[in-house]
């Protein structure tokens, strides 16, 4: 993670963006996520990102229900920038987003291409696009022996140094897009509007965890 090497201001981001919908799958400000893209559709979308300024790519989740045949979405997704990009003898493509913005839907944009697109706004998501968050709150002592017995309950693996040495952004948006949580509590962690209140998310999430809470979502 860290700072994005490509540095957006507000006037940089376009009013329509790509969008991947993906359940479950995460991607915060300034946090890499790796994807494997193999579908056609997906190919197309890559390749017309990579030939804009941007190379941005709007990872958002499904949620329940469906308009016109295709999944309906959630309204906030995150974009990311296209920062690596290589291809596999069979012809799948690996790439890394690297989060540069939330946005929130407007409406889906109607035509011919194979993938979705939306009308976005980025209002109130400035914060996104300045420097790496710190969280005054984070109290290590007790939240590392609660992340170990989490760890230890869903038979997790890390490099515990690492973590312990990870700044309170890197920290917190990695757990967040790494913890096998369900779709609609990632919606929850991405929608935190401060990195403190996604921790505070991701611990009520964990302490659910160990009580046995299941198949349930946190509300």
């Amino acid at each position: 993670m860290g700072q994005v090497p490509h540095r957006f201001s507000a006037s940089d981001l376009p009013d329509t963006v790509p969008v991947f919908p993906l359940p479950g799958a995460l991607l915060l400000p300034r946090a890499r996520l790796p994807l494997q893209i193999f579908e056609p559709r997906y190919l197309a979308m890559l390749d017309d990102s990579m030939k804009t300024a941007e190379r941005l790519i709007g990872m958002i989740q499904p949620r329940g229900g469906k308009t016109e045949g295709a999944p309906m979405l959630q309204a906030i997704g995150c974009a990311g920038r296209i920062t690596a990009f290589s291809e596999t003898d069979d012809g799948r493509y690996m790439i890394t987003l690297t989060g540069i913005s939330r946005f929130r839907t407007q409406q889906e944009v109607e035509g011919f291409s194979p993938y979705r697109r939306c009308q976005v706004s980025w209002s109130g998501f400035e914060r996104d696009l300045g420097g790496v968050e710190s969280d005054a709150g984070l109290n290590r002592e007790t939240f590392f022996p609660l992340l170990r017995q989490f760890f230890e309950a869903e038979e997790l693996r890390t490099d515990w140094d690492s973590l312990e040495d990870a700044e309170d952004e890197l920290l917190i948006n990695a757990l967040s897009m790494l913890c096998p949580f369900q779709p609609e509590d990632k919606q929850a962690l991405l929608e935190a509007p401060s990195l403190e209140t996604r921790r505070e998310t991701l611990v009520t999430l964990i302490e659910f965890a160990m009580r046995g809470g299941g198949e349930e979502t946190l509300q």
